[in-house]
């Protein structure tokens, strides 16, 4: 059976497969955004992230969305946005220990990845 993702994954910098993973998502500089299909990595983009405050903690679930991503890696968001995503059929998985882009791909690729549950969410979101 085919399979595709599209991961976004939270990133400082520029972005890029050798980027470097952002601890809060809704305040990244950008998202890497890496399409797999088959277990292989197929493309990496890079999608800037508009500022905080221009549409709240859902303006990245829209933003996300219309670029066809169907699953984020991320060390914490909070309990709206975490909804949000699961409303839009964005599967999130929830890693804290790895830093490196290139490595929480690895991690997906390999089943390695738990899906964040609400009990996981940050308060104040």
């Amino acid at each position: 059976m085919e399979e595709r993702i599209v991961l976004a994954v939270p990133t400082l910098g520029e972005g890029g497969l050798d980027g470097e993973r952002s601890a809060h998502f809704g305040h990244c500089d950008c998202f890497t955004i890496i399409e797999i299909d088959n277990g292989e990595i197929a493309a990496v983009r890079v999608v800037e992230n508009p500022p905080h405050e221009e549409g709240g903690c859902l303006r990245p679930v829209n933003l996300l969305a219309s670029h066809g991503v169907n699953a984020l890696m991320a060390a914490g968001m909070g309990a709206r946005p975490l909804a949000g995503f699961n409303d839009a059929g964005i599967t999130v998985y929830f890693e804290t220990e790895t830093p490196g882009i290139r490595a929480a791909v690895d991690l997906v690729l390999a089943g390695n990845v738990i899906t964040m549950d609400p009990g996981q969410a940050c308060g104040g979101h």
